[in-house]
């Protein structure tokens, strides 16, 4: 499979590393010092391109990428309010887009157990229940992508929670989501159930970014000749 990044910091370099390991090739590695590669006849060089930049750049990355007929892999976090217009634009050109607020298998199994438990605990209110999230200190958006998606699983199983803000609320209808950066933190997600006389928590913590990367380019091989929006689901079914 040949292998378009864009972005070659810390997620582009892990992607690599892991990629040619296993016969993939890189054809294109794009960022701030070479974007003017970044063109149509480049991309199409590959069979996929994989992105991972920052949040004010993704929109205009999938663009460039659909027009040119090629499909996406985004791992980008912190642009979701463009999300559906992304969706509306590879519908329209008939293209393939997949995205996912976190590539890791471990991660996406998590979110079934949130989901789970939260459904367990919807007629247990004398629990209270946060979402802490742990990341380095060069990730840009708070809160996470992953810890949105966990917030919104909640939502979906707990009735007495309505909303979720990226703070230590009050309002009971209100679910916290704490977000803290610190050095060295590849990521720590935990959802905490407290009531008078216990606690219950769950915890996903990533020892390094090759879970991330390894999820990446498997979403890769696999939306390959595929047409429309695509995530994590479809990929785990």
């Amino acid at each position: 499979m040949k292998i378009a990044l864009i972005g070659y910091g810390k997620m582009g370099k892990t992607i690599d590393r892991l990629a040619t390991a296993v016969g993939h090739e890189i054809v294109l590695r794009l960022d701030v010092d070479n974007a003017h590669e970044f063109t149509a006849e480049n991309l199409q060089k590959a069979d996929v391109a994989i992105e991972f930049t920052r949040p004010e750049n993704a929109f205009g990355n999938i663009v460039k990428c659909l027009d040119a007929g090629v499909p996406i892999v985004v791992g980008t976090t912190g642009w979701l309010g463009r999300l559906e217009e992304a969706k509306q634009l590879c519908e329209k050109a008939n293209g393939s887009l997949f995205w996912a607020s976190n590539y890791s298998i471990g991660v996406n199994l998590f979110f079934a157990l949130n989901r789970y438990l939260a459904k367990l605990m919807n007629g247990q209110s004398e629990y209270s229940v946060k979402v802490s999230e742990t990341h380095h200190t060069q990730k840009l958006d708070a809160p996470s992508g992953t810890a949105i998606t966990l917030a919104e699983g909640i939502l979906a199983e707990l009735e007495r929670k309505s909303t979720w803000i990226n703070q230590a609320g009050e309002n009971p209808e209100e679910l916290s989501i704490l977000s803290y950066r610190e050095d060295p933190a590849p990521g720590t997600h935990a959802i905490r159930y407290d009531s008078e006389v216990d606690s219950l928590e769950i915890i996903h913590t990533a020892h390094s970014r090759d879970g991330f990367a390894n999820g990446a380019i498997q979403a890769a091989q696999w939306i390959v000749g595929k047409k429309g929006f695509f995530g994590m689901a479809d990929l785990l079914k």
